[in-house]
């Protein structure tokens, strides 16, 4: 008898149901996960909520969830680095390895890239919101048993950080300002800190974010809701070198460009609304600002892991509560709440 599994599956806006799903006799070359943890992720509130993030749009039943981590319970053919019983945190990009982007190393850029719990192609990638799901072992670190499996999901966060902290270049000693306090905005921070950063500035519309990246460390925070003062005076006194563009706003992005000095950097980590939006483009060319992309990650996975596992990054600090894969539904709404969360992990309790 086969399998089955039960995974938080969406069906339109608002429409997140958890849901009984046959599992196949495991393909060969294949390995087998039980659930450990996974942390909501933005891009996963943007399904949630509209049923889309960006040009991502949902066609049909998807699974979500991509920052996630379990125990391999089956390997069908050859691991030679894993075995049943391993803890491991879960890669969610399954690259070919053989197209052009792949081949000059930017496997993230991957011409025939699938990724988990994502609709960018069609059918869409199921995601690890399941109690039992399927990877490749090239997906799979291993971690030790000690390491918490809420730990090893976040992970993924980890490594789109310090991806984006790389786009942007030798940050040592630069002055930096990041736009979003959410949690890849403030695993951003902490990667910028590793990058042996400056001075660095939070800035966001809401309170209880802010608080929580000063707890975290961050310098100075700006809190943008009631207006941009404060971000002009720092940006008319030429301080700030680097800005990371987080919130997915149109508003975030403009507020970075204006935000940095002349020869400037800023990196857009943040998922934009899809379709056009406004740039102001001109401050780009007249301060011959360096305007960077970041999407997701390459390399970085396995550096996350090691600093997780190494105790260099405590991830858990951004955790502020954790809810039963059974209750997935009601922990997207909490996760969409910021005044009461910064990351919701889901368990396998």
């Amino acid at each position: 008898m086969n399998a089955h599994a039960i995974a938080a599956t969406l069906f339109g806006p608002q429409d997140l149901r958890i849901v009984e799903h046959p599992l196949a006799p495991l393909a060969p070359g294949m390995v087998r996960v039980r659930f450990g943890a996974g942390g909501i992720c933005g891009s996963d509130l943007h399904y949630f909520r509209h049923a889309r993030t960006g040009d991502f749009v949902v066609t049909s039943p998807l699974i979500l969830g991509h920052e996630i981590s379990g125990e391999i319970v089956e390997i069908s053919g050859a691991a030679p680095r894993l075995s049943v019983g391993d803890h491991v945190a879960v890669n969610p990009s399954r690259w070919c390895g053989h197209c052009a982007r792949c081949l000059e190393g930017r496997a993230n850029l991957c011409e025939n890239i699938y990724f988990m719990g994502s609709a960018s192609k069609t059918p869409h990638m199921q995601g690890g919101f399941a109690s039992l799901f399927d990877a490749t072992p090239a997906q799979c670190f291993k971690v030790p048993p000690d390491v918490a499996y809420q730990a090893a999901a976040l992970a993924e966060p980890l490594a789109v950080s310090l991806h984006a902290v790389a786009r942007a270049g030798d940050i040592t000693g630069r002055n930096v300002i990041l736009f979003g306090a959410g949690p890849i905005g403030l695993l951003t921070m902490l990667a910028a800190r590793l990058g042996g950063c400056g001075e660095l500035t939070v800035a966001d519309i809401a309170a209880a974010p802010l608080a929580f990246a000063r707890r975290l460390g961050a310098d100075r925070t700006i809190d943008l809701s009631g207006g941009d003062a404060e971000l002009q005076a720092l940006a008319t006194g030429g301080s700030l070198d680097v800005a990371f563009e987080i919130s997915g706003t149109a508003a975030g992005l403009a507020a970075a460009i204006a935000s940095v000095r002349r020869a400037g950097t800023v990196v857009q980590v943040g998922n934009l609304p899809g379709g056009q939006i406004p740039v102001p483009a001109n401050a780009v060319m007249a301060k011959e600002i360096d305007l960077k992309g970041t999407f997701r990650f390459g390399t970085e996975f396995a550096r996350a892991v090691d600093l997780i596992v190494a105790g260099e990054v405590d991830v858990l600090k951004l955790v502020t509560a954790e809810r039963a894969l059974s209750a997935a539904p009601d922990a997207f709404r909490l996760a969409a709440d910021r005044s009461q969360s910064v990351k919701v992990v889901l368990t396998a309790g």
